[in-house]
């Protein structure tokens, strides 16, 4: 199994009202070194400036970005190239990031490499932890800064963390 961490910004809460204008994805080993990072041209008129704020961007940048088809089509194969077995999606927030990329992926491609199943980081601490209210954003290195590239190494830095450290047993 391969982990792949990604995350995404958007310019609003869901897929199709609204845009995914980027996301960062990495493959999950102690290297960290094989990321994608894709910036999407807005496919809805709507968007929420607070949204787009998170990210730093404006409306008019995001407007300058890349069609979306073929960013999800680089992605697909950038997948291909680093994967040669199952993809195993894992976010901070899979209940989020996945609906985004779920979506594009059906809606530009026909099909989703990943499948119909996803991970959630903060879950899976909380779970290893026996504790709800606690969360595994302490053990990141890599400043979160909204750069999904830099947000996913933080994550993958704690989750690679859980796995020597902490006993997760995962086959990275």
């Amino acid at each position: 199994m391969t982990y792949v961490m990604v995350d995404v910004e958007t310019d609003g809460p869901i897929p199709a009202d609204f845009s995914m204008v980027c996301f960062g994805a990495v493959i999950v080993d102690d290297a960290l070194d094989k990321t994608f990072y894709g910036q999407l041209r807005p496919m809805s008129e709507n968007w929420i400036l607070k949204r787009l704020e998170i990210s730093g961007l404006t409306r008019e940048q995001t407007l300058q970005f890349d069609d979306p088809k073929e960013v999800m089509g680089k992605f697909r194969d950038w997948l291909k190239l680093n994967c040669d077995d199952r993809l195993i999606f894992i976010s901070d927030n899979n209940g989020f990031d996945w609906q985004f990329i779920n979506y594009y992926f059906h809606h530009f491609l026909g099909e989703n490499p990943f499948g119909h199943s996803s991970t959630n980081l903060g879950s899976l601490y909380k779970g290893m932890v026996k504790d709800t209210s606690r969360n595994f954003k302490h053990l990141r290195k890599t400043v979160h800064t909204h750069n999904p590239v830099d947000d996913v190494i933080g994550n993958a830095e704690a989750l690679l963390h859980m796995n020597k450290e902490m006993g997760l047993k995962i086959n990275l």
